[in-house]
């Protein structure tokens, strides 16, 4: 079994690399370089909401700290590339010299057709939301926001080109721990991955295959722009 892992940059990425890298058949990992994890309050927004936005996204990283410790990948070959050249020759030729015959994907952008055509193995994501409800960005916000934060966890999925609608590999949620903040409890639903993860592999090492769920209904798809600065009154205000 050799797994390479398409990730992110940000700590939650890395805890994943980590548990992925303890079954000793992480092969590398291709790193892209995301956003700042503490971002800037938008100009426009008025004295109370850029408080409310900044001790959101402080408390994001509190979390992080807390649940993930410093964001340190795993001691493999590994590729950093910027949005722009996820899909380019620089990861087609590190595919190819590694030959996965596990590809994972995990908050990094869209993989193109090509990219994914590289490799002959199985293909997975790992999504931060319980697909079908939570399908698309921000997915470990809404389930609070919704009033059913028993739906935040993570799936993992074969990837197609139809976001987080490929069928399920594996699924859990996270672990309701009173006195949790929404940023604790998106935490928990990554480190319980982390911990059955590595099974997951295990059954796919033993049997050559892993029985999958296709979805039965095309759920919700929740887009970054559906996401803004006021929804975050309900959190904290509510």
């Amino acid at each position: 079994m050799k797994i390479i892992l398409i990730t992110g940059s940000h700590p939650q990425h890395a805890y994943i690399a980590r548990a992925i890298a303890a079954t000793s058949y992480l092969s590398g990992l291709v790193i892209e370089e995301r956003e700042e994890h503490l971002p800037i309050a938008p100009d426009h927004l008025n004295t109370q909401m850029k408080k409310m936005f900044n001790r959101h996204f402080l408390n994001r990283q509190v979390a992080g700290d807390k649940h993930f410790g410093a964001c340190i990948f795993p001691d493999v070959p590994i590729l950093k590339v910027s949005r722009n050249r996820l899909n380019d020759e620089g990861t087609w030729s590190f595919l190819k010299k590694h030959e996965p015959t596990l590809l994972l994907s995990y908050g990094c952008h869209m993989l193109s057709d090509k990219t994914l055509g590289k490799v002959s193995g199985e293909i997975w994501n790992i999504h931060g939301g319980l697909s079908p409800w939570y399908r698309g960005a921000i997915t470990h916000f809404w389930p609070s926001y919704m009033l059913e934060p028993q739906m935040t966890g993570m799936t993992i999925h074969q990837l197609t080109q139809q976001l987080d609608a490929g069928d399920v590999v594996h699924q859990c949620c996270a672990d309701l721990v009173r006195g949790d903040g929404i940023h604790d409890l998106a935490a928990r639903a990554v480190l319980k991955l982390a911990i059955e993860l590595p099974e997951v592999v295990r059954i796919l090492i033993e049997t050559g295959s892993i029985n999958k769920k296709a979805h039965k209904t095309a759920g919700k798809l929740w887009l970054s722009q559906d996401w803004r600065p006021e929804h975050l009154k309900l959190i904290y205000e509510v």
